[in-house]
């Protein structure tokens, strides 16, 4: 998500720093700020901050604000933010700092006990200015040091206590050229270079500077002093960094490596649906959800669910539809956004509506939430983007944490909207008790597991592309499914759509006979969703029919069901998971077969001609 940077052993950090930020521009964020240890007058070491937040604008606002910094820098760290627990504001810009301001930190992810900690701090007397989870860190490091630890010693006694994920740096003017950094589950990287020592969230904001670059591993902690550097365990044990081998030019390290940022964001996707599960449970393990400002009275009241969204969003809304109605038992409705407010909708007071959009800006559904409100319904949005418009008009916010997408086809945007509607699924049950705590905490562990199974179907990437391979010269398909498979015949239609131009439809297996069955013929074909969902056997009847009429038959099956796998041409194995779930992992080689099948043909999967990212027009 965020951008970090950290350097010691530079005279002149902040332009050093400035750069860096926007070399990381590219992974999106909403405010930006430096922390730098300078020395003052009188001889003594203190800290100067400077923030800003204005979107993409918050590195050039950052730029204005420290054009009269203090010269003389020892430690120095800065960052761009994405926001998520907090508003896209300046307070909550990182660096924070302590109550002494003699200590700044900087951090990427989401600490998932931040509440218990900050009730803590507060009662021990600390006073937190800022909405995030991050700055509990810094007063937590205050609070070590307070009682004689050095830097180093206060940030690894932390450490243990922190559930989420993590990349962090931290400053302090009582160690005025030290820098300590340590990671779980998030990237962080190390450079020297000539008596500097630098760490950075991503190569990109290290070419220049350094060639010889080193990666954290999870859970060490590592220790930057002008041109040194020293990587320990958590329990202090000394280790030897794995130094990487750097060829890359920049453009191809903003893209870590990848050919496109279409093919870097899918294989972000394990980490993009486990940062949406990140802190959904409360201390008794209760669900909840970001910026609920509904009352559980208010959901009490509900008698509907209206859901409205457009493109990848609407498919994820037709998967919430199928939980949230076997769930909470409410009765749920999914309208294409563009086409709710001219048809006279149906809703009151005691209806939810929801709004599905990555950006918070789309225009069709932010004017479908606007009817809604005014006919009385009560406005929830699941959105990727803090404080997005929509956002800021809801009643309450869900958000994905999916970090920036700068594909314009949405890859780990509707994983992670997949996700959090079926979370929201889970806490109307709650509210409504219409599932058992026991039951609700089940399918949550269940979810949990769903990075896991995400990236072992990412695994089979190149069983996909053999598949592509022979589907070359194919012009026509069909996505064919049932039940939840529905909406990942829709979505995998919609990406070969969108990727490599292809005409392509997705129906309701059942629907075929209907109609479309009159366009089956050799040379067609036909991608069927047959994971075991309860309509499977009706499945493998329809697909039956297409097979005796001539169409090339591929299937995406469950490892190890060869009775599946006996009806298909070719196979696109996943994992196994429970039905309702099955949509997180059923997608994944849906996305890969229309992207392997753009590339074949020579498109940019990046680019989709006619498309745009954020529709804001009607």
């Amino acid at each position: 998500m965020c951008g970090i940077i950290g350097v010691t052993g530079e005279s002149d950090a902040i332009p050093l720093l400035l750069g860096a930020l926007h070399q990381l521009e590219y992974r999106g964020y909403d405010s930006a700020g430096v922390a730098v240890v300078v020395e003052g007058a009188d001889g003594s070491d203190s800290v100067w901050r400077a923030r800003a937040a204005g979107g993409t604008t918050s590195v050039a606002k950052l730029a204005e604000l420290t054009a009269d910094a203090p010269t003389g820098h020892a430690a120095a760290i800065g960052h761009t933010r994405w926001a998520t627990h907090g508003g896209p504001t300046a307070e909550n810009a990182h660096p924070h700092i302590d109550c002494t301001g003699r200590l700044a930190l900087i951090h990427n992810g989401i600490i998932e006990n931040h509440a218990e900690l900050r009730a803590e701090l507060e009662a021990a007397g600390h006073t937190l200015v800022s909405a995030t989870d991050t700055e509990v860190l810094a007063h937590l490091i205050e609070q070590g040091m307070a009682g004689g630890a050095t830097l180093v010693e206060a940030t690894r006694v932390v450490l243990p206590r922190l559930r989420g994920s993590f990349s962090i740096a931290v400053v302090s003017a009582d160690e005025p050229d030290t820098i300590v950094a340590a990671r779980r589950n998030t990237p962080l990287v190390l450079g020297l270079h000539e008596g500097v020592a630098f760490l950075a969230s991503d190569i990109p904001a290290l070419i220049g500077h350094t060639r010889q670059v080193f990666a954290l591993a999870d859970d060490e902690l590592a220790v930057l002093t002008p041109g040194a550097l020293t990587v320990t365990t958590a329990d202090g044990t000394p280790v030897e960094p794995e130094q990487l081998t750097i060829t890359w030019d920049l453009e191809s390290a903003q893209k870590g490596g990848f050919a496109d940022y279409m093919s870097k964001e899918i294989n972000e996707q394990p980490e993009a649906v486990a940062d949406t599960l990140l802190d959904r449970r409360g201390p008794g393990g209760e669900l909840i959800l970001d910026e609920m400002r509904l009352s559980a009275d208010d959901l009490r009241s509900i008698d509907k669910v209206f859901i409205v969204a457009c493109g990848s969003s609407y498919h994820a809304a037709l998967v919430a539809k199928y939980a949230i109605e076997h769930w909470a038992k409410l009765p749920t409705e999914v309208d294409i956004a563009s086409e709710f407010r001219y048809r006279d909708p149906v809703l009151n007071e005691r209806t939810l509506c929801v709004g599905v959009s990555q950006s918070g800006e789309t225009l069709d559904t932010s004017e479908a939430l606007r009817e809604a409100k005014r006919l009385g319904a009560k406005v929830l949005v699941v959105s990727n983007v803090v404080d997005s418009s929509m956002a800021r008009a809801a009643d309450g916010v869900l958000y994905t944490r999916a970090g920036p997408e700068i594909g314009v086809a949405s890859t780990k945007c509707h994983l992670a909207q997949i996700v959090a509607l079926e979370v929201l699924g889970l806490y109307l049950a709650q509210i409504l008790g219409t599932l058992p705590a026991s039951e609700i905490n089940g399918i949550l562990d269940a979810m949990e597991t769903l990075p896991r199974l995400v990236t072992g179907a990412l695994e089979r990437v190149g069983d996909v592309d053999d598949v592509a391979d022979k589907l070359t010269d194919a012009r026509d398909f069909f996505f064919l499914g049932r039940h939840v498979g529905f909406p990942i015949a829709l979505e995998g239609a919609l990406k070969l759509k969108e990727l490599a131009y292809l005409r392509a439809e997705g129906y309701p297996a059942g629907e075929l006979k209907h109609g479309p069955i009159a366009l089956i013929e050799p040379g067609t074909v036909v991608v069927g969703i047959a994971t075991r969902n309860p309509l499977w056997e009706k499945m493998l009847s329809n697909i039956a029919e297409v097979r005796s009429r001539g169409a090339t038959v591929v299937l995406l099956a469950e490892d190890g069901d060869e009775e599946t796998a006996g009806e298909a041409d070719h196979v696109l194995w996943v994992p196994p998971t429970a039905p309702l779930l099955s949509p997180v992992v059923g997608v994944v080689p849906l996305q890969q077969l229309a992207y392997r099948l753009a590339r074949l043909h020579g498109h940019d999967p990046d680019r989709p001609r006619n498309l745009a990212k954020t529709v804001t027009v009607e």
